[in-house]
């Protein structure tokens, strides 16, 4: 029987397998390039377990503007609405795999949440 996401342990295990998905797939591994060459994926998954750690549980590790760096790296290598659809695919379908509950539903829906507020500030939505 599937438990919810309870613990940092819960959410670093979703976003290790999510990662997995993202790294293998052909449309998005070229966002995570550089950081997979560099030997970086450890420590940016730790990052990022931190922020869904604030979001889920209430704590208080993470300390970057989110936002921030990916407008900043659409500037770089432009982000599409193709690209946001994939990752949310990816990180529901991990979620829904492994657990259920009310963390597990406020994960994906604080991503979509997330990721329509990127797209739109990315102007994505603009015919």
């Amino acid at each position: 029987m599937k438990t919810d996401i309870l613990s940092r342990n819960d959410i670093y295990f979703v976003i290790a397998d999510f990662y997995k998905k993202l790294v293998k797939d052909k449309t998005m591994v070229p966002f995570f390039k550089d950081i997979v060459e560099q030997d970086q994926l450890e420590p940016h998954l730790e990052i990022i377990t931190d922020f869904w750690e604030d979001v889920l549980l209430q704590t208080y590790k993470y300390k970057n503007n989110p936002m921030q760096k990916h407008l900043d790296f659409h500037q770089k290598m432009s982000f599409t609405k193709k690209h946001f659809d994939l990752w949310l695919q990816y990180l529901s379908s991990t979620i829904d795999a492994h657990f259920m509950g009310v963390n597990s539903e406020n994960m994906k829906t604080r991503a979509l949440s997330i990721a329509n507020v990127m797209q739109v500030k990315m102007n994505l939505y603009q015919s």
